[in-house]
């Protein structure tokens, strides 16, 4: 028997959508799921009760005792590692990529020993980036974490950091490389009369830096004081001398950051000794332990070290000049005014390390300290 086919081009009707229906529903209520797959998984949407998939069937349960042995890591994709067909944007060189803010406890030194009982484990934030050639599409991030760990361990120091990143350079196959670690750094101080004690934390940032096959080691520090401004000192005692005016000169918390490239086989720099510059440079430092006695001798420091902020650049520039372990350097201070609705800033560099034609947009922002 001959059957003659219907002709699907010409104009449907809704009698032939239900033939259609019916007969594909009676199939499929008749073959198995693999058929239905093969046919098109939707189809076993019109029949009730059934549904399947031609996505295979997966072990939904986690495989505890799957080992990963040395042919199952090499049979996994690695995108990162690529060819650079792969690369997408531009096929330009990136000065730096990497991880930031990676934390871990560190053990630094301390100024006052070097036995291990006088040594201070702080939690830092390591930044650890290299560079990466036009033609590579990335780099394995992991490596920079698993690198810095094995260093980790050992109490800090530059030749530490110096492994660290001679290690992790190796590791990528790159030729410039940075490591930043920041750390909030505490420190005794006295108060001004009363005999407290209290500790004041220094944010710190150290970093070494290679590019070019040169290699230079960095430290950063914030330093925040009080800054009388002079001329608002000068008009109070105007008013108080030829009018018999109350008048109170405006002082506001600032902000100093120092930053200095250690010179070529230079001696220790303690963190300690930056922060006695800084308070040699500037000696309002801002108070932990206050009483009375304490108050009214910080109103008396201040009065006798008034300073606008381009003052304060050039006497931290002035200690940093002096100390032949400091080879270039930067000043930035910023006075969050208390009689202005902006603040004040200076910017001071010596040498070509920290000279730079533009800003971050961002940058006296980020020297804002709040107690």
């Amino acid at each position: 028997m001959n059957i003659r086919p219907k002709d699907l081009n010409r104009d449907l009707t809704h009698e032939d959508a239900a033939e259609a229906l019916a007969l594909l529903r009676n199939w499929a209520g008749q073959v198995t799921d693999e058929e239905v797959a093969a046919l098109d998984p939707l189809v076993s949407r019109l029949v009730p009760g059934r549904e399947v998939s031609n996505y295979p069937a997966l072990a939904r349960a986690y495989p505890e005792e799957f080992e990963v042995d040395d042919v199952y890591k090499a049979s996994m994709p690695d995108l990162q590692n690529g060819p650079s067909s792969l690369i997408k944007g531009a096929k330009r060189a990136i000065q730096h990529v990497g991880i930031s803010n990676f934390r871990l406890p560190i053990r630094f030194h301390t100024r006052s020993g070097k036995a291990v009982g006088d040594d201070l484990t702080l939690e830092t934030s390591v930044t650890g980036t290299v560079s990466l050639e036009a033609e590579k599409k990335g780099i394995n991030m992991s490596r920079i974490m698993r690198t810095f760990y094995k260093h980790a361990e050992e109490t800090f120091s530059f030749e530490v950091i110096d492994a660290a990143l001679d290690a992790y350079k190796t590791d990528l196959d790159s030729f410039d490389a940075r490591i930043m670690m920041r750390m909030s750094f505490p420190m005794k101080v006295n108060s001004l009369r009363s005999g407290l004690v209290g500790y004041q934390y220094y944010d710190i940032a150290l970093e070494l830096i290679e590019a070019g096959g040169q290699r230079k080691k960095i430290v950063h520090l914030d330093y925040v004081y009080s800054s009388t401004c002079p001329c608002s000192l000068e008009l109070s005692e105007h008013a108080r001398q030829f009018r018999g005016q109350l008048a109170t000169p405006h002082s506001q918390r600032s902000v100093a950051r120092v930053s200095v490239e250690l010179a070529p086989e230079a001696d220790v720099l303690w963190f300690e000794d930056l922060i006695d510059m800084c308070r040699a440079a500037v000696p309002t430092e801002t108070q932990v332990m206050v009483k009375r006695e304490d108050e009214q001798a910080f109103a008396e420091l201040n009065a006798a070290n008034p300073i606008f902020v381009e003052d304060a650049a050039r006497l931290f520039a002035q200690q940093m000049q002096a100390d032949p372990r400091i080879a270039d350097y930067r000043v930035i201070a910023s006075h969050q005014e208390s009689l202005h609705s902006h603040d004040a800033v200076s910017v001071l560099t010596e040498g070509t390390t920290f000279d730079a034609e533009s800003l971050d947009p961002r940058l006296f922002q980020s020297l804002f300290h709040v107690g």
